[in-house]
């Protein structure tokens, strides 16, 4: 395991000052980031954007949650904040991700913008953050702005070829089968490159344009859209979105239908369903004075596929900040599988690759420990080129959970299926 690592950029001893002010409707979020390193949690038009950097915090190991978290509470303690809105996600806000695993260097980053521009329930509002000890300007320009198409993709096998991954997960297979673990959450990752270089912000569009019902998200070259909410802290109030299991959709809307059918009656998708819900509530309950956990899922409706899902709810009774209560669930049994280290040490094994922070907590944390966390799921990771502003290449990640009923070729055929929303928004064409 690497040996854990901090940077922060913030100016010592000079405090975080911010300003939050309700503004009007300045058009969609997407639409007014001005630049490609932008900020983004976006669900069916709501939620926040941001751009420039007041302050940077980025940690590694296994600690990287605890470190981040700490740095926050410090760095909010100090700050001076006027805040006429009022809302989760008014005031100081910081957006973050981190590494699936601690060992991987990718780690963990918290930024926290210079501007972020929030709407919710018909309110839209301004923060801007300084860290200088000035006062922040007030009035940022909030117009709306281009960004450039990628143009064509060429794709290319990642770390593992189709054929190489199926067998992966033979083995995965008979693993289960000879006993010692339930459940194991195999990835593969696919190579795009694009004619032009990548503006994250035509990739953020793309993904909101079609996945409106999930949660939009760019932090720090890492952009995706998933379905699947790890935690929301609101005021004591805990909520996490649960999916496994897993049926690619026909576009037929009558077979759809038989097809929700088949999914909420499959064995091996509720198994693998039961197993994410038991990790994720047993996760919460230290931290809850109370629980609801459904007795049976739901099937959600996504444009690519269907999972079934299961909302647990919880009242917070310890404290505990979005951000603790992310690193408390991760890695839930939808990502990693079951029990956790057994599994976490067969993907090691059997993946051949390094996730990243693909499958790891994404979101934001305002300056009272609220908050949204996602996993970063139907995501790409921008590969960074140092002879360039923009890259040409990205990683795209698609997972899937493997039980003991688990069949190669129907994961291989699931995996296709959730790359499908990168793929679209790479896609080129004027959107």
């Amino acid at each position: 395991m690497s040996a854990p690592s901090t940077e922060h950029d913030v100016p010592v001893g000079a405090p975080l000052v911010a300003r939050t002010r309700a503004i009007a409707d300045p058009g969609p979020l997407l639409r007014l980031l001005p630049e490609p390193a932008a900020l983004s949690w976006v669900r069916r038009g709501e939620g926040l954007v941001g751009w420039g950097e007041a302050a940077c915090f980025r940690t590694g190991g296994a600690n990287r949650f605890a470190d981040a978290d700490r740095w926050w509470r410090e760095l909010v303690a100090s700050a001076v904040v006027r805040d006429e809105v009022g809302l989760p996600g008014t005031g100081p806000v910081a957006f973050g991700s981190f590494s699936f695993d601690p060992s991987s260097p990718s780690g963990g980053v918290l930024v926290v913008p210079e501007t972020v521009v929030g709407h919710r329930d018909g309110r839209w509002w301004v923060t801007t953050t300084s860290a200088t000890g000035s006062v922040p300007g007030l009035r940022p320009q909030l117009r709306s702005q281009d960004a450039p198409s990628p143009g064509q993709v060429a794709y290319a096998d990642g770390a593992l070829s189709t054929a190489s991954w199926e067998t992966a997960v033979a083995r995965a297979v008979g693993r289960i089968g000879a006993g010692g673990l339930d459940k194991v959450v195999l990835s593969r990752d696919l190579v795009a490159r694009t004619e032009r270089p990548v503006d994250p912000r035509w990739l953020l569009r793309g993904l909101a344009e079609r996945y409106d019902g999930c949660w939009t998200f760019g932090v720090d070259g890492l952009v995706g859209a998933t379905p699947e909410l790890l935690v929301r802290l609101e005021r004591g109030l805990v909520h996490s979105r649960v999916l496994a299991g897993t049926i690619r959709r026909t576009g037929d809307d009558a077979g759809d239908l038989a097809l929700a059918g088949s999914l909420a009656r499959s064995s091996k998708d509720l198994e693998e369903h039961e197993y994410a819900v038991r990790s994720v509530a047993e996760a919460l309950a230290p931290h809850c004075s109370s629980m609801n956990v459904p007795e049976s899922p739901f099937v959600l409706h996504l444009p690519n596929v269907m999972h079934l899902a299961t909302d647990v709810a919880g009242v917070l009774a310890d404290g505990a900040t979005s951000l603790r209560l992310a690193e408390a669930l991760h890695p839930t049994a939808a990502v990693c599988g079951t029990p956790t280290d057994a599994a976490r040490e067969l993907i090691r094994a059997l993946e051949g690759m390094d996730r990243g922070r693909y499958s790891g907590p994404v979101g934001w944390i305002d300056a009272a420990g609220d908050g949204e966390w996602g996993i970063a799921l139907r995501c790409a990771e921008i590969v960074t080129d140092d002879d360039a502003d923009f890259s040409r290449t990205l990683r795209l990640f698609a997972g899937c959970g493997i039980v003991a009923g688990s069949d190669p070729a129907a994961e291989l055929a699931e995996s296709d299926a959730k790359l499908v929303p990168m793929r679209d928004a790479l896609a080129a064409g004027d959107l």
